[in-house]
């Protein structure tokens, strides 16, 4: 198997994390995997992205073009890694917007609407998952990443299955916190 995954989002919201369970669940099934992220970047209002390539491959970095999924955590930041995604890829999106700090100050504009109808004009395979919702069902916010790894196994472009990221959960998910996150990756809009 060879998938090129790219996850994109603004610092908190759990990129790292999803990466890092995805990576997790690769290695269990003895797959090759090399991942790039920008960690430095990880405070509030800073972009995230993480590159994971699942199979052989020379670097950890995906060219542009060839991404085959990107799980995107706000409109703006999937816009953004578009250019990465190969012909017929998918893209996991959730529709809350987190507004850039340079929006926050004026320098620029931010429509998420706009943002949201540009990658529905522009990508097949989308997804778009809607995190207010998740939110308020499953009683906390702070597992949207868990949340777009389920839509992103739902959607068939992971590569991988439930129980493989189940596993990698169970392995590196705080017990207390096991419960809920469980639930997250089976909840469906």
């Amino acid at each position: 198997m060879n998938k090129n995954i790219i996850l994109c989002g603004v610092g908190g919201q759990g990129t790292i994390l999803a990466s890092r369970l995805i990576a997790s669940a690769a290695m269990k099934k003895n797959l090759p995997i090399k991942t790039a992220e920008t960690i430095g970047m990880a405070q509030r209002g800073g972009s995230v992205f993480s590159h994971l390539r699942i199979g052989e491959a020379n670097t950890p970095l995906i060219a542009k073009g060839q991404a085959d999924l990107i799980i995107a955590f706000e409109p703006g930041e999937a816009v953004r890694q578009l250019p990465f995604l190969r012909e017929g890829g998918a893209v996991v999106v959730s529709k809350r917007p987190v507004m850039p700090v340079s929006a926050m100050i004026g320098k620029s504009v931010y429509d998420a609407e706009a943002m949201l109808d540009y990658l529905k004009a522009n990508v097949k395979n989308l997804t778009i998952v809607d995190a207010d919702k998740a939110a308020k069902e499953l009683g906390l916010a702070k597992t949207l990443n868990v949340v777009l790894l389920g839509a992103a196994l739902r959607s068939g472009a992971l590569g991988l299955s439930a129980e493989d990221i189940e596993s990698a959960m169970r392995e590196r998910i705080p017990a207390k916190l096991l419960d809920l996150n469980l639930r997250s990756l089976s909840w469906v809009n």
